[in-house]
Parts: structure tokens; C-alpha cells; sequence
């Protein structure tokens, strides 16, 4: 699925779910997000990550909202191993959100970095999926791969798109919602001709990670996705659009 070609600047793939929870959170004037994932939601090198530029963009537009965002991102893990944290890092918590960045990984890595395979990586996705859905209340993203030279490689862009395409799927199965990066950056790429030496950082000799200029651009997209995706819930259930005066 792609987004319209026409639309320029590009705008992300609208969730297919509405994030009722994450608005009801909102009503109460108090919301609570955690973002897990790898080198994406941790940070790397001396670049902002997304999560802390998405927590000021939904702050601005919900300013009567106290939005806390856990970064819990760690550089160089894969879904298995973010699995095993959730007990500690996410159910804990408590979230009201949770967006979980993941699958580049397990296309990236080289052999000798042993990467969890490839069913590895999809049947951990979905045991996380069970377990947000029977261990919280919390809305659910899941955020697809990054398009950049690093998984565009002959050897690598088969399994990305595979990839991307399993992270849709198990997303559509578990009834979440997806933040179609990879869609997005390739739209970025292909329809504003934005050129990879501005989307990947500099100084990334992998050619893998986001530049700041396009970290920013994923995190608006970002919270353009979740701000949609909060009307859709409050037009379904009729979720009040303001704090309760309690709150």
C-alpha cells in the first residue's frame, strides 16, 4: 500500500485502526506512551531520536495533555530479545501507547552478528502483539523499516520488503495499527526526490541510519498518523475532545 503520489509534501499511510485508548488517555488529560525498539527509538550518534521530537509535536497539539514518553530503545536488538524486556520495560509501565520499532535488524545484520531469523523475528512480533493485547489496555503501533541504502542492497531488499510486507500482516491479524515507514521514506525518496545523502546520516558509513533532517520528517509523520488516528477513535465511540475538568 502506498501513500498518494500526488500529495506533496508526501503524508503518511492513515492508520486503519482508530487508537481508542491512547484518546481516551487524552480525555483524561493524562497519557502515557512507550516506545521500544532499537538504534530508531534509542538514538544514534549525536542525532535527537524520534520518540523525544513525537512527545514535543503531540504535546503542541494536545497542550492541556501531561504526555510522558519511556524510551526504552536499545541500538542493535531485534524482536526476540525486545520481547524478553516487556515484562520490565513495557507491561510495567503501564502505557497508554505503545509503538514498537522493528525488523530492520533481522534484514541488516551480518551472519557474524547472529540476527534471530527471519521467523524468529515475525513469530516474537506476534507473541508481543498477544501479549499487549491480554497485558494492557494500551493502543498499539508497530513501525516498519527504514527505506534507505542499507536495505536496498540485491542482497538485502527482497527480505526488507518481505519483511515489511509480514509486519502488515501480523499487524492486520492482531488488529494494530502500522506506521508505514518504509512506504513513507520511499515516497520521500521517489516523490519529493528527496536524495538518500540527505535522508541518511552523514556519518554513517552503513548508509543506515536516518539523518536529522529525516528523523524529523518520520517523527511529524509520526504524530500526523497518531493525531488521525485518535479523531478516527473519537468519531467511532464519541470520545469527548477535551480533558475532563477533573483531570
Amino acid at each position: 500500500m502506498d501513500s498518494d503520489p500526488s500529495q506533496i509534501p508526501v503524508v503518511p499511510i492513515p492508520f486503519e485502526h482508530g487508537l481508542t485508548h491512547f484518546a481516551q488517555s487524552l480525555t483524561r488529560g493524562r497519557a502515557k506512551i512507550v516506545a521500544i525498539g532499537s538504534s530508531t527509538t534509542a538514538g544514534h550518534g549525536n542525532i535527537e531520536a524520534y520518540p523525544e521530537r513525537l512527545k514535543s509535536f503531540l504535546q503542541t497539539e494536545y497542550p492541556k495533555v501531561e504526555i510522558a514518553m519511556v524510551n526504552k530503545g536499545i541500538g542493535g536488538q531485534e524482536a526476540p530479545i525486545e520481547l524478553q524486556r516487556f515484562d520490565a520495560d513495557v507491561i510495567a509501565e503501564k502505557p497508554d501507547l505503545v509503538i514498537w520499532q522493528v525488523g530492520t535488524n533481522a534484514v541488516w545484520q551480518s551472519p557474524d552478528q547472529n540476527p534471530p531469523s527471519f521467523n524468529e523475528t515475525t513469530g516474537a512480533i506476534r507473541d508481543g502483539l498477544v501479549k499487549l493485547r491480554e497485558e494492557t489496555q494500551a493502543s498499539a503501533i508497530l513501525m516498519d523499516l527504514q527505506y534507505v541504502p542499507a536495505v536496498l542492497t540485491p542482497a538485502k531488499k527482497d527480505k526488507a520488503i518481505a519483511m515489511v510486507e509480514a509486519i502488515s500482516k501480523l499487524a492486520r491479524d492482531a488488529d494494530v495499527s502500522v506506521f508505514r515507514r518504509f512506504a513513507f521514506m520511499k515516497d520521500l525518496f521517489g516523490v519529493e526526490q528527496v536524495s538518500f545523502d540527505r535522508m541518511v546520516d552523514p556519518a554513517d558509513e552503513h548508509r543506515l541510519h536516518d539523518s536529522d533532517w529525516a528523523t524529523h520528517r518520520v517523527a511529524w509523520a509520526m504524530k500526523l498518523a497518531i493525531v488521525d488516528g485518535v479523531d478516527k477513535a473519537r468519531s467511532s465511540v464519541a470520545v469527548p475532545s477535551r480533558p475532563s475538568q477533573a483531570s
